[in-house]
């Protein structure tokens, strides 16, 4: 793989000059990153601010701006009303997983459809159409889910980073969804195909885009698909590139990549990013790409992934998995071995928590968390943060994500169930139920489980945690994205 190094000019003639001359010369190559803009390095041009709602924060990344899904916001309507939460706009969703991401007034969700993969720009406030951005996607799921992406968009100022299902990865104008650059990760660093394609959103730290990549070896590409526990590694696990030209800043790490989106945090002055990728949990400078450690944790059958972002508190991180070991607490310290400070017992099937795809929110010094690989054994769980013995269990809401917002907890099950919780360590605590329906189904008597699902707005298999901005609550199912009012309306002051 080829690497660059060149200098942007405010003068474009010479820009262009400068990066004719390393394509011919070898230095760089069109497949490692391609341009669709003039010089990357120009300022940020920023589109106008179209949201209204005078209170509430932007959700631009994944997990929120804390990156822990805690929303600042207050305010909320508790209990909800008989009626429910008002519905403010929904748009119809064809193949996908992912939640979109809030700046500026716009929203941003992906989708796939048919061959091609899919990023809406709409007004976040009223869902109108402002802007859509396509490329052609072949991805297939070798176990039979949909072919949409799994990765929610990273707003950066005037930039958005696209990461898609097949290994795409595009930087495009907030303002137009022009692309500025783009780098084929699966073909440039030699991606074999996980169980559920890619899946781990990047992060942004300072001038660099960090990504989990986890490519191999060309000889490892003739194994049998599948057959993650013969295929190694080729020091790409992770990788960072320049924010604004898609150039490789460094990578590092033989481990496979994962469904664990990447973790930022400061521990004492040290800036932190925590990887929790296909073998364990990585710890590492993110500035210069220096691991400081790697603590081994994953279930070994085969089909055994790590999906649950890392919690960090302190000088602490618990991370968890569902398919075998459970949970650990570790505590880290740079250019040291992670210490534990309690974890599952490997010789016990009791485990105090078994996050899925969902990430568990703390508060107050306690975790609260879905635990449980399939439906049938699922409960929402709160354990204590420092010694991870269990405080309550709720079965029966299904596989479920949260989201924490003004001294609650909003619970959305894979169902499509929408629940408010009081965040409440010692019992679970219900205030209010919502199950949205489609309008057609007013009237129409629910007599069984399958009526109960077809007449539903948010259809299983509803994955994507909740998110809210400036007051407006967005959730999603199988095929549709919904926009509820939270918290009532302030308009800004003209």
């Amino acid at each position: 793989m080829n690497r660059f190094v060149f200098a942007c000019y405010s003068n474009c003639d010479r820009f262009f000059g400068t990066f004719s001359l390393l394509l011919v010369c070898g230095v760089l190559s069109l497949a490692d990153v391609s341009f669709a803009q003039t010089a990357a390095n120009s300022p940020a041009r920023l589109p106008p601010d179209l949201g209204q709602r005078q209170t509430g924060v932007d959700w631009p990344v994944f997990l929120g701006p804390t990156g822990d899904s805690k929303s600042s916001e207050t305010g909320i309507i508790s209990p909800w009303p008989a009626e429910g939460l008002k519905v403010v706009w929904d748009k119809p969703l064809a193949e996908s997983y992912c939640i979109g991401s809030i700046s500026r007034g716009r929203m941003l969700q992906p989708d796939y459809d048919d061959g091609t993969a899919i990023l809406y720009c709409w007004n976040a406030e009223t869902g109108d159409p402002i802007w859509k951005f396509t490329y052609p996607s072949d991805y297939q799921d070798m176990y039979g889910y949909n072919s949409g992406p799994r990765c929610s968009p990273v707003i950066d100022e005037n930039r958005i980073y696209l990461l898609g299902v097949e290994g795409m990865l595009h930087c495009l104008d907030l303002n137009d969804g022009a692309v500025i650059w783009k780098v084929d990760t699966n073909k440039t660093f030699g991606v074999i195909q996980n169980f559920f394609g890619v899946g781990s959103t990047p992060v942004v730290h300072g001038e660099l885009l960090i990504t989990m990549i986890g490519g191999s070896p060309q000889e490892d590409h003739a194994l049998p698909p599948g057959a993650l526990d013969r295929v190694t590694g080729n020091g790409s696990g992770i990788v960072a590139f320049d924010k604004r030209t898609g150039q490789i800043r460094y990578k590092f790490s033989d481990e496979l990549a994962s469904y664990a989106s990447l973790k930022l945090a400061k521990i004492g002055s040290r800036d932190w990013c925590f990887a929790f990728a296909r073998g364990g949990l990585i710890g590492f400078d993110p500035a210069a790409g220096k691991q400081d450690f790697f603590f081994p944790w994953r279930a070994s059958i085969l089909e055994s992934v790590n999906a649950s972002v890392p919690v960090v508190v302190g000088n602490q991180v618990f991370i968890s998995e569902a398919y075998g070991p459970g949970s650990a607490l570790l505590k880290v310290s740079a250019n040291q071995d992670a210490q534990v400070v309690w974890q599952d017992s490997d010789r016990s099937r009791t485990k105090a928590m078994q996050t899925h795809w969902n990430t568990a929110i703390h508060h107050d010094g306690y975790l609260y968390g879905c635990s449980g690989r399939h439906l049938y054994n699922a409960e929402l769980r709160c354990i204590d943060w420092k010694t991870g013995k269990v405080r309550w269990s709720e079965p029966e809401l299904t596989r479920t994500s949260l989201l924490y917002i003004d001294n609650h907890f909003i619970c959305l099950g894979e169902d499509g169930t929408l629940r408010l919780l009081k965040a409440n360590p010692d019992r679970y605590e219900e205030i209010s139920k919502l199950v949205l329906r489609t309008p057609e189904s007013a009237g129409i008597a629910i007599t069984d489980e399958r009526t109960d699902q077809q007449t539903r707005l948010i259809k299983y298999p509803a994955w994507a945690a909740p998110i809210v901005s400036h007051g407006l609550l967005y959730v999603r199912g199988k095929d549709r994205l919904v926009c509820l009012e939270l918290i009532p309306k302030t308009q800004k002051p003209n």
